[in-house]
């Protein structure tokens, strides 16, 4: 009497098996970053560049002396 030890691995299908599940996975995380990361920081950056001033930011840093050339 043979029993078996090992059973026998999938061969047919196995691919398009482990793409569905990668596929199903990769969307999520997808998904995931672009509400949790994306669409924040696109509305930080919108945010922060309805109000700025870029004349007012340029005349601060030349006041400061960063500018070697603009005095």
């Amino acid at each position: 009497m043979a029993s078996r030890a090992l059973t026998e691995p999938q061969m047919r299908g196995l691919l398009a098996k482990r793409l569905r599940f990668h596929v199903v996975v990769s969307l999520g995380i997808a998904t995931f970053y672009k509400f949790a990361v994306a669409e924040p920081r696109k509305k930080a950056y919108a945010d922060f560049y309805r109000n700025y001033d870029s004349v007012k930011d340029f005349e601060k840093m030349r006041r400061a002396g960063i500018f070697q050339s603009a005095k």
